[in-house]
């Protein structure tokens, strides 16, 4: 870690912010990624880091917690010039990261998830266990986080999962925090405990820069806000002086309108899908869900109530102890996706990441591999046949790559998603089940999407969505159900469908 003086600001009375960058670039294989990266953090806020996807967010971070060594621009905290060698150096002078990708090790507990690394000891050579497990206690319960410190990470949901990995970064006793989409893995319940732990936190001096594409979320949290497209600084400033208009405006680039489908009329004597009687121990019990052509269904409830779950067993990704398919009014046997594929139904999975994608792989491949036998013939690929299709995908959905060889990777994330929906399109579905298909995209990416979701429901076919975002579900369902407890809780369309409905049938 390299410190020089003088400071980035003048001294006098003003205390320097808690941490300040100027000017950071960096440049990958000549191509910038990063040409004019701006932060100001002052201690015990909240700073909202936005930007749509490829706008230079995530090199910025990284050089902030040297992951990435900058071209240009210099870095202060308190006033003093660093420079971070690693990520280590970057921990010494109290800068944590919380990111969305969870990195648990499975069979140990939540106190040694926290102190891996740095573990407690007596003597040289022994861990000490149960001073570990009463400083996790201690923190876990600083925090709210009704988590035990002797569980194992085997056992606890993806949603307690993220709050260990925020609760290890915050453990550190690290001035300045940075939260990277924080909430993507988490429910409405557990990003209100983050919230409070956040709001703990700034009382204590901790500063925070934020990053998250739900608008919703920074207005609620933050203090400030700083804007980054095509890898520069744009604007900054008191989050208080800027509505959501004038952010997305920022973000994108130009103004977007209010996103609402105009209510529609169905032929209800002839559903497209219908889905009775679905059940499965412990997670859902007796669901009924009907869908029509040209229409998008969404499901609604808070994390756990058993919406994904079903989605799941309904495309045959999970097992079910009862329920029935109808396709156009006759019985259809789903148990496995190809079953589901050949019957005309599609799965956007809920993490692309995980499920969704094979990240090593290229863009042609991950467009193409749930339809391979359209692209054989004689054992043999059709290249040229795969190749054309991945170019018309490629165009349809406006997906920016350099070539499509590329890994999918590579990619940004409102990019790799648009991947993940040309890959299930290709197999030609009649039905696309759809599960947070706008989960960690911009603004912007997420019209394109929701643009392509009314296209695809236009030409006769239908959408079943599950979203936990309020605004997006409203804003896109003809017909809203929603779950509770892993059962339907109740119905909602029209002028029925308000915020206040579905949280209070969700709850």
């Amino acid at each position: 870690m390299v410190a020089n003086e003088p400071t980035l600001q003048d001294r006098g009375d003003t205390p320097p912010p808690l941490l300040q960058a100027l000017n950071l670039s960096k440049t990958f294989n000549k191509v910038p990624a990063l040409i004019d990266g701006r932060i100001t953090l002052r201690a015990g806020t909240v700073n909202a880091l936005c930007g749509g996807n490829g706008a230079g967010k995530s090199t910025f971070l990284g050089i902030l917690m040297g992951l990435l060594r900058r071209d240009s621009g210099r870095v202060s905290i308190r006033g003093r010039e660093l420079e971070f060698g690693s990520p280590a150096d970057a921990l010494d002078a109290g800068v944590a990261i919380i990111t969305q990708e969870l990195s648990p090790f499975l069979d140990m507990t939540v106190a040694e998830n926290l102190y891996l690394g740095r573990e407690q000891r007596r003597g040289r050579f022994f861990v000490d266990d149960r001073r570990m497990r009463a400083e996790a206690e201690d923190i876990l319960a600083r925090l709210k986080f009704d988590i035990p410190a002797s569980a194992r990470l085997r056992d606890l949901s993806v949603a307690q999962s993220q709050l260990v990995e925020i609760t290890k970064a915050i453990s550190r006793r690290s001035d300045i925090l940075i939260m990277d989409e924080p909430t993507s893995a988490i429910g409405e319940r557990e990003t209100q405990m983050l919230f409070d732990a956040i709001r703990t936190l700034t009382a204590e001096g901790v500063g925070i820069i934020y990053v998250s594409h739900r608008l919703t979320e920074i207005f609620e949290i933050s203090d400030d806000y700083t804007v980054f497209r095509d890898g520069r600084f744009v604007e900054g400033g008191a989050i208080s002086n800027i509505d959501r208009k004038g952010l997305i405006r920022s973000i994108v680039g130009r103004d977007l309108l209010d996103h609402r489908r105009e209510p529609k009329s169905f032929d209800t004597e002839k559903p497209l899908l219908e889905a009775r009687g679905f059940s499965a121990k412990n997670r859902f019990s007796d669901i009924n869900v009907t869908l029509h052509a040209g229409e998008i269904v969404g499901l609604y409830g808070l994390l756990g109530s058993g919406r994904s779950e079903f989605v799941n067993a309904l495309y045959g990704n999970e097992p079910r102890d009862a329920g029935e398919v109808l396709i156009d009014g006759k019985p259809t046997d789903l148990r496995t996706p190809a079953d589901s594929i050949r019957a005309g139904i599609s799965l956007v999975t809920e993490d692309r990441k995980q499920t969704g994608l094979s990240l090593t792989a290229s863009v042609a491949h991950n467009i193409t591999v749930a339809n391979l036998p359209h692209y054989t013939r004689g054992g043999f690929l059709k290249g040229s046949a795969e190749a054309s299709s991945v170019r018309a995908h490629i165009k349809r959905f406006s997906i920016k790559t350099a070539s499509a060889d590329l890994p999918v990777q590579s990619l940004s994330g409102g990019n790799q998603q648009k991947v993940v929906l040309a890959r299930c399109i290709d197999t030609d579905p009649r039905i696309l089940i759809c599960d947070e298909p706008t989960r960690g995209v911009d603004e912007g990416a997420k019209r394109e999407i929701y643009a392509f979701l009314e296209s695809f429901v236009k030409a006769g076919n239908a959408v079943l969505m599950i979203s936990s975002e309020v605004p997006e579900i409203l804003g896109n369902a003809d017909r809203i159900i929603v779950f509770h407890r892993g059962r339907i809780a109740g119905e909602v369309s029209g002028p029925d469908a308000t915020q206040e409905t579905l949280v209070h049938l969700a709850s």
